[in-house]
């Protein structure tokens, strides 16, 4: 019982995390905070609450660190965190909560993609794991392009009934300001998701020759840490876009770091390892459901006609994909089982033919002494 209720538990603390730093961070936006300074925030951050995860956990297991695994942590830095999140944190100054999330569902089509290009996964189109794979990637395109070039009629979902001072306040001031970019914040989003795709086949490389999670993860973050301050350097220099005197931009750095990097992949290695890479992938929508609830009753966001549409099509299109691996890894289980079960059969029947053969000093299955 437990070790179906303890994953389960993991994967809705994760999502409700994620959903808590997509509020937090939109808010830090709209307060003033630039995008790329809190992403440098939250390397930072990131890299201290990684720190003693490593140093407890692999302290005595890391293996020895070579150029070419350094090469590998410094390219996973660059696409699956410097990349990744400064296109996602910018998608989401020019979008919506909602719309970042929902977008950010095609990463496993892009992963996909970008895996049979570089011959991690085989397409397969003649079986109904690669048909329901390749429709799934359709689906999940055509979803984002319809989401991010249509919108249509509002949905009446009514008014929320709870008024939050301080993100009225800041819809307020957001409103007079650059606000949303129908075209920039969807596109800035689907290039994070993309990005982050290179990152899982680069990992998938590095995972092998160096197999320590958190200390891999610990050096990609303090790698990402310098990239970022160095990029968000170049456009703000003033101290006061750097301060973090404002709750909002403090406790968003801080949530941030600790909470989305620190805490979710402790619980996601922690379920992957017990569950397998599909069971996380499975829960990703649900983050969906919990941002869109959230931001329609705190944000007071809007929902289209076309983001709901185009929602689902994503949401579909990412359940093809999942489902069509689903079935490509029973059938390898299979096949290793049978492999693996033949092994062993040949083996006992070797042993049973050693066990039966009669001692004979001429036919070689003793120790003779020939005279010469």
């Amino acid at each position: 019982m437990a070790g179906r209720v303890i994953p389960l538990l993991a994967m809705i603390i994760v999502q409700l995390g994620y959903a808590g730093m997509n509020i937090t961070s939109k808010l830090a936006i709209q307060s003033g905070m630039h995008p790329l300074v809190l992403v440098a925030y939250r390397q930072i951050f990131a890299t201290l609450s990684l720190a003693p995860f490593a140093y407890w956990l692999e302290r005595n297991t890391v293996p020895q660190m070579t150029m070419r695994i350094a090469f590998q942590i410094l390219l996973s830095s660059l696409t699956g965190v410097t990349g990744n999140q400064i296109l996602y944190f910018v998608g989401l100054k020019y979008s919506t909560p909602t719309i970042a999330c929902a977008l950010n569902n095609l990463l496993p089509a892009f992963t996909f993609v970008l895996a049979v290009l570089f011959r991690q996964e085989y397409l397969r189109i003649k079986t109904k794991a690669g048909v329901a794979k390749a429709l799934g990637t359709v689906l999940s395109v055509g979803g984002a392009v319809l989401l991010s070039f249509y919108h249509g009629k509002v949905l009446g979902l009514g008014e929320s009934s709870i008024h939050w001072r301080y993100a009225d306040k800041m819809e307020r001031e957001a409103s007079s300001g650059s606000g949303t970019n129908i075209i920039l914040g969807p596109v800035a989003v689907i290039g994070s998701a993309l990005v982050w795709a290179v990152w899982f086949i680069v990992q998938a490389n590095m995972s092998k020759s160096f197999p320590a999670p958190y200390t891999s993860s610990l050096y990609m973050c303090f790698m990402a840490s310098i990239q970022c301050v160095a990029i968000a350097l170049s456009v703000e220099q003033k101290a006061s876009a750097w301060s973090l005197h404002s709750t909002i931009r403090l406790t968003s750095s801080l949530y941030a770091g600790t909470i989305s990097t620190g805490l979710a992949y402790v619980l996601l290695s922690w379920t992957i390892e017990r569950k397998g890479p599909l069971y996380v992938s499975v829960f990703s929508p649900l983050l969906l459901v919990i941002i869109t609830v959230i931001s329609w009753a705190l944000l007071h966001e809007e929902l289209y006609v076309g983001t709901a549409i185009g929602s689902l099509l994503i949401v579909l299109g990412l359940y093809f994909v999942l489902w069509g691996k689903n079935k490509e890894m029973i059938k390898t289980d299979a096949v290793q089982d049978t492999v693996m079960e033949a092994i062993k059969d040949s083996e006992r029947d070797d042993a049973k033919d050693l066990e039966l053969q009669p001692y004979d000093p001429a036919n070689g299955n003793g120790n003779r002494h020939d005279a010469y």
